[in-house]
């Protein structure tokens, strides 16, 4: 039964939806079913569901243009299906449902996890210094713990391909460009020779990976400060944690401590500018707590320019299209150009 007050969010067939737990999960309740996007999120769409009393979370890929391999709900369910009994902080799944017919696209369910999501200066401005400190130590702690995860012990063995991860990633991404190219983009091109010319060896490799693991991907609380749980594992893989070092930093510094900083719908509460310590300060405290080999990082930074820099653009693509949904989306394409900038100079260090 859904509820008749309003209209249902976009992206979502509520009575289609409604049958489907009443048939496969009836134990969620059976009162009205009502949802609401939740807003921010810039690539997979997050809905808040209430079936009865109880609170559930839906996942399922933007409208339109999806790019190939990027909107997987099924590799998200299976990643944190296998983390829940690890010590890496995720929501308990739900329910996977692969049929497209249901709401229009795959889709999954998730506990609702009570929590903060930080992602402006508005909501950092109100922390303390010491809280600013140990929340960025809480997130590299957190993503110390998965690195350490043994993907065979969790059922993740087969998860991906370790071995050619990152010229794989290079690839990748360049494809994803080609997609969603509707613009000139001056540098893009010899950014991603230039990556794919210097591919370091991946001494690392066959660790799980999250792919966009950042503050703001995190469900956190402050009182006391804790990571209650990591989100948004749509391109988790097997491969070389350093990628997610340099994806950290990518938004950390390049981003958050620079003049992009300031209204950045991307980063606007991340970095030094936001009062959070250095990335140099949180690559130290992971590299405490990780069996990884950090060593130089500037190649991992100039492939997270690029990949940051080719979701930027996808999104800004999806955005002319009138793809989107929620607000921000006009000032993400701002950032492709300066992200560019920052990868060519990291290529050269």
């Amino acid at each position: 039964m859904t509820d008749p007050a309003g209209p249902p969010p976009k992206g979502l067939d509520l009575d289609r939806l409604a049958a489907h737990l009443t048939a496969h999960r009836p134990d969620l309740g059976d009162g009205p079913l009502r949802a609401r996007l939740i807003a921010g999120g810039k690539s997979n769409l997050t809905y808040l569901l209430t079936v009865g009393d109880r609170e559930v979370v839906l996942r399922r890929p933007p409208l339109g243009h999806v790019l190939a391999t990027a909107h997987d709900m099924a590799r998200e369910h299976r990643v944190i299906s296998a983390l829940a009994p690890t010590g890496v902080p995720v929501p308990a799944a739900l329910l996977l449902c692969t049929d497209p017919d249901v709401i229009g696209a795959p889709f999954y369910l998730m506990e609702r996890v009570d929590g903060v999501v930080y992602r402006s200066r508005t909501q950092t401005d109100r922390l303390t210094g010491d809280q600013r400190r140990e929340l960025a130590e809480a997130m590299m702690d957190t993503l110390a713990t998965l690195h350490s995860v043994p993907p065979d012990e969790v059922g993740l063995a087969d998860f991906g391909r370790p071995d050619g991860f990152l010229a794989r990633q290079v690839r990748r991404w360049a494809g994803q460009l080609d997609r969603s190219r509707s613009r000139p983009l001056p540098g893009v091109d010899e950014l991603r020779d230039r990556l794919a010319a210097t591919v370091p060896e991946g001494a690392n490799a066959g660790r799980i990976v999250h792919g966009d693991f950042r503050l703001d991907n995190l469900l956190a609380s402050v009182d006391p400060v804790a990571v209650r749980a990591v989100l948004d594992w749509e391109m988790a893989t097997l491969g070389d944690p350093l990628a997610d070092l340099g994806l950290l930093l990518t938004y950390w510094d390049v981003l958050g401590d620079s003049d992009l900083a300031a209204g950045n719908p991307v980063a606007d509460g991340l970095g030094p500018r936001a009062g959070f310590p250095t990335g140099a300060e949180l690559i130290a405290r992971y590299a405490a707590r990780a069996d990884v080999d950090v060593g130089p990082l500037h190649w991992h930074v100039a492939l997270g320019c690029f990949k940051l820099a080719v979701i930027c653009e996808g999104i800004h693509y999806r955005h002319t299209l009138g793809q989107t949904l929620g607000d921000g989306f006009d000032r993400i394409g701002a950032l492709v150009a300066p992200l560019v900038a920052h990868g060519l100079a990291a290529t050269r260090r």
